[in-house]
């Protein structure tokens, strides 16, 4: 019996110890404290709110820092720790070049994700009303949240829209670290004026969903996310914002100055921003 297969046994039987935990945690503490206190729906919806959004993310995070450890991320990050929106599309240029070209093809940027926003989202959700800048959730990609998000409406309702993360990655951090999971760690981010990797997860949302095991409400999104990278691409070609357009498979050449191949899992799109800065 290998040392290999006694650390992945270990590691499963750590996991399982977890998630045995955290039911008995929701069903025998949580749940019995909240009947106690409060009417029987009150106290389902308060188990439900402390499971979904306390104990649940944090088992969630401890088991992907069990069997995840040192591996290369396959997607960002979400909150809870999470695979969240695969990465599918590159952008090379400055930060006002990023703008002026969502800008030219009639996105708009997404607001700042606070209390305000927030409960101005859920309003517009429920409501669905037009809210053409909603927030997006914070995902995480080089050890930080997004650097900006941009978005366009379809057919004026708040639970669908054409959106897009990005995170700036420097030159020289490609250089030192490509190939490496180095590379993956967290970064601070370039100067404003620096010409840098956009690097984006762009997805669409569909309506309404529940996030799979810690049963957050979230979007809904489509499962394509290389349709999804095409129409931004078509979007941004139209606009005359981008140029040199390639289609690059995982561990490719990719011709970014002294840049080899940027790691990806799935086909990435990379396009240099042409507009005006």
């Amino acid at each position: 019996m290998s040392i290999a297969f006694l650390t992945r046994s270990l590691q499963r039987l750590l996991v399982v110890a977890v998630g045995i935990l955290s039911i008995w945690l929701i069903v025998f503490v949580v749940f019995r404290i909240t009947d106690n206190r409060l009417p029987w729906v009150l106290a389902l919806a308060s188990t439900y709110g402390i499971a979904a959004y306390v104990i649940l993310p944090r088992a969630v995070r401890i088991s992907l820092r069990i069997l995840q450890h040192k591996h290369i991320p396959r997607y960002t990050i979400t909150g809870d720790g999470l695979p969240g929106d695969p990465v599918n599309l590159v952008l090379i240029g400055t930060r006002q070049q990023l703008h002026a070209a969502f800008a030219a093809a009639g996105w708009l940027t997404a607001d700042r994700l606070s209390l305000i926003s927030s409960w101005r989202m859920a309003q517009t959700f429920i409501t669905n009303t037009p809210y053409p800048t909603a927030p997006f959730s914070t995902l995480y990609l080089f050890g930080r949240g997004q650097d900006f998000g941009f978005q366009k409406a379809i057919d004026n309702s708040p639970r669908k829209r054409h959106h897009i993360r990005f995170w700036a990655l420097g030159m020289e951090q490609v250089e030192q670290k490509l190939g490496t999971a180095d590379l993956w760690l967290p970064t601070d981010r370039p100067a404003e004026d620096a010409r840098v990797l956009w690097v984006g997860a762009g997805t669409k949302d569909t309506g309404f969903s529940l996030t799979k095991l810690t049963f957050q409400f979230t979007h809904a999104t489509d499962a394509d996310t290389n349709l999804e990278r095409d129409y931004i691409i078509t979007e941004l070609s139209k606009a005359k914002a981008i140029a040199d357009v390639n289609l690059y498979k995982a561990q490719q050449q990719l011709p970014v100055q002294r840049v080899n191949h940027y790691v990806t899992d799935g086909d990435i799109a990379v396009a240099n921003l042409v507009v005006a800065s």
